[in-house]
């Protein structure tokens, strides 16, 4: 059951989180900024000039999912090389091609042999990984090593992820604008965001808390109106998953409107109860089952109800909507990445209220 009161009281929060999830989970802009440093100094910009045969994005448990993710939509189909995401490496892996993979798991041994693989058949890899262990030695020298320098949880270090893509991409020249000065933005985007969400404030000034309430007790329907913002609906599911124990239903809008139970049950928990009910002499069927909440995760340049509409056909039941243009204004030069890496970190701070306020996060 939820505790609300913790949520206003940052100092239980912080008597609670005894193993410093809340401040990790503070440190995306510090994560962008180390990595791209590390992307920096492991020789990544070295990759310019080429272009690859295929980009091949190696997806692993955990942040590696959704950075992966993330970055192919990004990307989308109009980008100039075939982008591959896979568990591993494929059979036809060359001298042509370049690799992207991350991990939090230096003992990921399937992620090493795709690594070892890799620089056998002599591709390009940049692996952001842990220097100690099988991952890191599967590649040692051979490799562009991006380490990470801020530690953190695991499920929190998808802004070292996702860095050391974009670095990839800025380095061979796969995005239409320039990607340097967005990095910068970006990082200081999420510095504001941890800001917001920092445990002094109440609920209705901090949007991480404001989206743990509204999702406190619900089954999350978490819908992208966009390729990125299903990417990150995605990701927040992972992260609800990981720090709250939250089971959440995620995906691109048009396949949440295709889940026809789903949305009935939308439509009866829209449906304004009789104030004369009562739940204990005339149950419900299914009544013990959580109700939805939808939320729409856009970020894109569109209105999302129009997108919706534009996508699926018919509008949805009210629900939440995140997609931050105030932070965020349209017409800035990498808008929609900016917008998903910000509602990707605020996401998993709320993750992390959620699951400090449920106890889900055990005291060390």
């Amino acid at each position: 059951m939820l505790d609300d009161t913790l949520l206003a009281d940052p100092r239980a929060l912080a008597a609670l989180d005894t193993r410093g999830v809340l401040r990790s989970a503070a440190t995306a802009g510090a994560q962008v900024r180390s990595a791209a440093h590390g992307a920096q100094e492991s020789g990544v910009a070295d990759l310019g000039g080429t272009r690859p045969r295929a980009l091949v994005l190696v997806r692993r448990p955990g942040a590696s999912t959704s950075s992966s993710a993330l970055l192919a939509a990004l990307l989308g189909p109009a980008c100039p090389v075939p982008v591959v995401v896979a568990e591993s490496v494929p059979s036809w892996i060359g001298p042509l091609d370049v690799v992207v993979a991350h991990t939090d798991d230096p003992t990921d041994v399937d992620l090493a042999d795709s690594v070892a693989r890799s620089v056998r058949r002599g591709a390009e890899v940049v692996l952001s990984a842990p220097a100690d262990g099988p991952v890191a030695s599967a590649g040692a020298g051979r490799v562009r090593l991006v380490e990470p320098r801020i530690p953190v949880p695991p499920g929190l270090d998808l802004p070292r992820a996702l860095t050391a893509g974009l670095a990839v991409l800025r380095a061979l020249g796969l995005l239409t604008a320039p990607l340097d000065p967005a990095m910068d933005v970006l990082a200081d985007l999420l510095d504001g965001e941890a800001e917001r969400n920092q445990p002094g404030h109440e609920p209705f000034m901090n949007p991480a808390k404001s989206l743990a309430l509204r999702l406190a007790e619900r089954t999350p329907l978490l819908w992208g109106t966009d390729p990125l913002g299903a990417a990150v609906a995605r990701h927040a599911a992972a992260s609800l998953a990981t720090h709250a124990g939250v089971v959440a239903h995620s995906g691109d809008v048009a396949e949440g409107v295709a889940a026809t139970g789903l949305l009935a049950a939308l439509d009866r928990a829209g449906v304004e109860r009789d104030v004369f009910h009562d739940p204990f002499d005339d149950p419900e069927p299914g009544n013990e089952a959580l109700p939805p909440r939808l939320v729409l995760v856009a970020t894109g340049e569109d209105d999302p109800g129009q997108a919706v509409l534009r996508r699926t056909g018919r509008t949805l039941p009210d629900g939440d909507l995140l997609h931050p243009v105030d932070e965020v204004a349209r017409g800035t030069p990498h808008s929609a990445l900016l917008r998903a890496a910000l509602l990707a970190s605020r996401v998993d701070v709320a993750a992390v209220y959620l699951g400090l306020a449920t106890r889900t996060i055990a005291p060390a």
